[in-house]
């Protein structure tokens, strides 16, 4: 069962009234190397190519015809199942592919295919890249991505003069997905919720 979590929230009549009050949180006291971080980058964009790699057509410079007619169905057979997986609604889908070409129609699967795997990637990268530096910042009471789905994390943060509650608990998540959000969208989705409690 979730709980709604108290959290010091910044006062009216402040235009951010209602929201996290970062200045009752424990603040950072250490700065991160630039040799720390120069690590840190370099680790999250290998675990960002393992994860999702940006590359769509891997094909080796010395590869026969015949090895890049086999490339070319493996992935003209993956282009069809993401087609059927991202279609959206198979009506207007159906309606927006008649009369038009199947080559037509597979650059433009090809194109939305490739920026969703360079968005992937990049989610994946900067998701790991916050996850290190919480942890190397020692901030944070804890930080945890153990048990945590598609790789978001956890943190634990001590409050300073605030009665009744002693810590935080914030849940990360970077990437964009159908049930993650985005930047933009957390005042809105906040409001929504506190609507409802």
């Amino acid at each position: 069962m979730a709980i709604v979590q108290k959290y010091p929230r910044i006062d009216e009549p402040d235009k951010y009234a209602g929201y996290l009050d970062d200045r009752k949180l424990v603040s950072h006291t250490e700065t991160l190397e630039e040799d720390v971080l120069k690590k840190i980058i370099e680790r999250s964009v290998d675990y960002a190519s393992k994860k999702s790699s940006r590359a769509i057509l891997e094909i080796p410079e010395k590869a026969t015809d015949e090895q890049v007619r086999e490339i070319y169905l493996k992935e003209g057979e993956s282009l069809l199942i993401y087609f059927r997986k991202y279609c959206g609604d198979p009506a207007s889908t159906a309606y927006e592919c008649h009369g038009r070409h199947f080559s037509e129609i597979a650059k433009e699967q090809f194109h939305s295919r490739t920026l969703q795997k360079e968005r992937m990637n990049s989610g994946w990268r900067y998701q790991r890249i916050a996850y290190q530096c919480a942890e190397a910042s020692k901030r944070f009471k804890s930080v945890s991505d153990i048990g945590a789905i598609e790789a978001d994390f956890n943190m634990t943060v001590e409050t300073v003069d605030c009665p009744g509650i002693p810590v935080v608990n914030i849940y990360i998540s970077v990437k964009n997905r159908t049930n993650t959000l985005g930047g933009q969208d957390w005042p809105k989705a906040i409001y929504a919720l506190e609507e409802v409690a």
